[in-house]
């Protein structure tokens, strides 16, 4: 046996130092520089650092990077980052892991794990390894012992280490499958039979409170909107509704069901006693630096109940017009409404529109010292300062139009009505706009134009909506092209002039070039990422007035709104789509236009 087999097999019982009572003691990262570099990028704030560093004394044995992420003050692709730069090293992602393990039968794998390393690349010389902690000098000695090779650290994510590890070395088994392996519960026995302290006590094991973590974590890492937790005969389904499309997931074992639910409505301060009516709570967390909120909704279902749980990323919401994907032409429309000092401004769309995002970008613009807001919400999503925020609460009937009537004596500028659902609401919202307030609300309409008819049916008088309403807005949104994987194409002449595309290229001789949604790691192979809206503003001229009193079709109202200057939300998507910022399917769908 060479020295090199040697130094291989004294990795194989325990590589890492100990400390007296025989726990592996890890090398600690440089609390301050990391800290200052996480500061100088704006992933962390001095006051926040410094709570760390007091509670970083009291844990000898923990990393100060991991405790920062224990905390939810930053990320791990934030710390990733932070050590990069610190070290002025690459940081690698899963694209650049290998496909088979490398060092086999070298090295140990629980060493490997241990240690938070992956070998990456070995040639004759080198060995390149990406380290979750690159400033790990033991671990580096000791894989330049075992090799004989000089090391080549580079950086990674912590979670991607550990999967790969289980991949190539491991037993195979996911995150999930691991910790359900640990559950010690075999069957559904307690189901919707369970007690309450049966429910609390099954809720209440450690590999039960670590799988409903990763599943609301690893939503949080995939970009999902809602999370889906849905009961069958015989299984439990959890999907993720990323980019507005539902995918399922690897899900826990049916006999888990109980357990599951238990847990997350422990969490959202429900009752678990109560499994036969539909209840409604909130999760409030702090995870990877960013303040989160879970909107919990369960309902009864014949195998137990359903829940889903919509994310209110608060850090993640961008109140930009641009962003949202307002052109210059739609913003300019919009703006000349919303800046009128009294009147009546409607979003329309179907649920998960975005229809509450634009409300709030609104009122950030005219939020200002000298501008009293004041809202009515059910649910209040998203906390602003500066402005005055109501909840609905119709269980002591403070419902939409109770609260409107008590605000307007606030003596506000503007108010914004989270939706109005009824004529009784719709009558408040016109009187509050004759009295000189600007109403700002939305309503479930299919666009801009039937909103009117939609009024009218509600009861509004005519002469009351002419004179108030000055501007509707109807949106979708549709996902935004991969740009890591998009391919252009080339439309066929027929499909042109199907889809209206020449008045965009009126060169008769002119291709026009769409794109294709080719799918990619960066995207999970959806081929998308993000959401944008495509938008139409309609401005309540006189020529539409006077055909409102008239009662005239949606129909009639589209036309003369686009011969008033108005973007339909079709053109709006054809534009978009020839940017390459979406697809023509995506618009297709979105639109529904022949």
């Amino acid at each position: 046996m060479d020295a090199n087999e040697e130094a291989a097999n004294a990795l194989i019982p325990s590589p890492l130092p100990q400390d007296s009572s025989g726990s592996i003691m890890e090398p600690k990262l440089p609390q301050k520089s990391l800290g200052e570099m996480l500061i100088a990028r704006g992933k962390l704030d001095a006051l926040a650092l410094e709570r760390a560093s007091r509670l970083y004394q009291d844990t000898p044995n923990e990393k100060f990077a991991n405790l920062l992420i224990t905390l939810g003050l930053v990320a791990p692709i934030d710390i990733a980052e932070a050590l990069a730069k610190i070290y002025g090293l690459p940081l690698v992602r899963t694209d650049q892991f290998p496909e088979l393990p490398i060092l086999e039968e070298r090295i140990s794998p629980r060493f490997l794990r241990e240690a938070k390393v992956l070998p990456l690349r070995e040639s004759e010389e080198e060995l390149t390894l990406a380290m979750v902690d690159p400033g790990d000098t033991f671990t580096i000695e000791a894989f330049t012992m075992a090799t004989g090779k000089r090391i080549v650290p580079q950086v990674a994510l912590p979670s991607e280490v550990e999967t790969a590890l289980e991949r190539l070395y491991g037993t195979g088994r996911s995150a999930v499958g691991q910790i359900v392996g640990d559950v010690g519960i075999e069957t559904d026995e307690f189901g919707l039979n369970a007690d309450v302290q049966q429910l609390k006590d099954l809720a209440s094991e450690a590999p039960v409170i670590r799988l409903v973590s990763l599943i609301i974590t690893n939503a949080l890492s995939m970009r999902a909107s809602d999370i889906h937790i849905e009961p069958f005969e015989d299984r439990l389904i959890v999907r993720y509704r990323i980019d507005g499309v539902l995918h399922e997931i690897e899900s826990p074992p049916k006999r888990l069901s109980a357990a599951v639910i238990s847990r997350v409505k422990i969490i959202a301060n429900l009752d678990i006693a109560e499994r036969r009516l539909p209840q409604d709570g909130r999760i409030r967390l702090r995870t990877q630096g960013k303040e989160i909120d879970l909107r919990v909704s369960t309902v009864p279902t014949m195998h137990g109940e359903s829940v889903v749980m919509r994310i209110l990323d608060k850090g993640g919401v961008a109140l930009d017009f641009h962003k949202l994907g307002f052109s210059e032409k739609t913003l300019e429309r919009f703006l000349s409404a919303l800046m009128q000092p009294n009147g009546i401004l409607l979003v329309t769309g179907p649920t998960g529109s975005g229809k509450t995002t634009t409300l709030y970008t609104a009122l950030d613009r005219v939020n200002k010292p000298d501008v009293k807001i004041l809202t009515v919400e059910d649910p209040v999503e998203y906390q602003m300062p500066g402005i005055n925020q109501i909840q609905v609460k119709p269980q002591i009937d403070l419902t939409f139009a109770n609260a409107l009537r008590s605000i307007v004596r606030q003596d506000p500028d503007v108010i914004m009505i989270g939706e109005i659902r009824d004529l009784e609401t719709a009558q408040i919202a016109v009187q509050s706009a004759l009295t000189g307030h600007l109403v700002l609300s939305t309503i479930h309409t299919n666009d801009s134009a039937s909103t009117v008819n939609r009024l009218l049916d509600m009861g509004m008088e005519d002469y009351l909506l002419t004179s108030t309403v000055i501007g509707i807005q109807a949106q979708r949104l549709v996902r935004t092209l991969c740009e890591h994987c998009k391919e252009p194409y080339t439309v066929l002449p027929e499909m042109v002039d199907e889809l209206g595309l020449r008045k965009f290229a009126p060169e008769a001789e002119q291709d026009i070039t769409l794109w294709h949604a080719k799918g990619c790691k960066e995207c999970s192979n959806t081929g998308y990422m993000g959401r944008v809206c495509i938008l139409e503003v309609l401005l309540m001229t006189d020529a539409v007035r006077s055909l409102v009193m008239k009662h005239a079709t949606s129909g009639e109202i589209k036309v003369q709104a686009v011969a008033d200057g108005m973007t339909t939300m079709y053109e709006d998507g054809l534009r978009k789509a020839l940017a390459g910022v979406t697809t023509i399917e995506e618009v297709l769908r979105a639109t529904r236009e022949d």
